[in-house]
């Protein structure tokens, strides 16, 4: 007999971030609760709890783990044995490394369904600047990042573009105190102009660009752009082409990974390893061997040598 399929939602996010309040929420929607019993796993106690009024009108038993060390499967597992939930909801602690649950054996028939980082916008800054690894820990596995508390002030369009670098595949909301959402219209987070005859990718806005042009080739289909990249080059790169890119910085230096598109260019050869290049090109939306299926591909008008940018590196955010 195949054990029931029982749903593990994880809410990751630093303390205050709004998982309490959203789990909350959820819990106390009866179409997403169904009736049914719901086992919610607390690694972090902020200043809102769950009163017991709370979780009994929710059908919910809630477990406290004090640290990393005690989330096992064993205490999963046994958990699991003695109530027989439905559902799992885990309050993750935003300064565990999400990989200790992720890589975890899990209990029979129990699977990750989603993960939800919830951020404040109030203090998102602060925290990516004192704790970028951290943060970049809980982002880049969520398959729903909502940044809350947004004002009028929010830089949104560049929170949007930042998170896309760190996580290309997670749903973004922005919400307003009250629970309005601000909508966030595809090109109006694009800081260069699609319709200009040349796109000028500036250095800065490199990283934006490649995860944009991957995401959506449409927008890019036979137009011209224009920027500065390091040329690389592999012996197994089809003759004629070399990679124009960018390394880019997720967290730390150790996470560093080079980032372009294949470029056809008569010079390709020619071209010096890391040698910084000025590359205007035309870009079409083809399948390679290389890419293992479709990507952008760049045709060359002009390669010349080029400035190395004050800000070598691409940060991802």
């Amino acid at each position: 007999m195949r054990p029931k399929e029982v749903p593990v939602y994880v809410f990751a996010g630093f303390l205050e971030s709004g998982k309490t309040t959203m789990i909350k929420e959820l819990l106390g929607d009866p179409e997403f609760t169904e009736g049914e019993k719901t086992l919610l796993v607390v690694c972090e106690e902020g200043e809102e709890e769950y009163s017991e009024e709370f979780l009994r009108r929710s059908q919910t038993v809630q477990r406290v783990v004090e640290s990393s060390e005690e989330l096992t499967y064993g205490f999963l597992a046994r958990t699991n044995k003695a109530e027989r939930p439905d559902r799992v909801m885990i309050e993750y602690n935003g300064t565990w490394p999400l990989d200790h649950l992720l890589q975890m054996e899990l209990p029979a028939g129990w699977g990750i369904a989603q993960i939800i980082s919830p951020v404040n916008a109030q203090t998102f800054d602060l925290y990516i600047k004192n704790m970028r690894q951290m943060m970049v820990d809980q982002l880049s596995a969520a398959d729903l990042i909502l940044f809350n508390r947004c004002t009028e002030e929010t830089p949104v369009t560049v929170y949007w573009r930042n998170m896309k670098m760190i996580n290309r595949v997670a749903m973004l909301i922005f919400e307003k105190e009250g629970g309005d959402v601000i909508e966030v219209k595809g090109e109006d987070i694009l800081p260069y102009d699609l319709n200009a005859p040349v796109i000028e990718i500036q250095d800065d806005d490199f990283g934006i660009w490649y995860v944009d042009a991957m995401e959506n080739p449409a927008r890019y289909e036979g137009k011209t752009v224009h920027f500065t990249g390091m040329a690389y080059r592999e012996p197994n790169f089809p003759a004629g082409y070399f990679v124009p890119g960018r390394f880019a910085m997720t967290c730390c230096a150790e996470d560093m990974q080079f980032m372009g598109y294949l470029c056809k260019s008569k010079v390709a050869e020619k071209l010096k390893r890391d040698a910084w290049v000025d590359v205007t090109a035309v870009v079409h939306h083809e399948e390679m061997a290389a890419y293992g299926g479709k990507a952008p591909v760049l045709y060359a008008k002009r390669v010349a040598s080029g400035h190395k940018p004050e800000k070598e590196y691409v940060y991802l955010y």
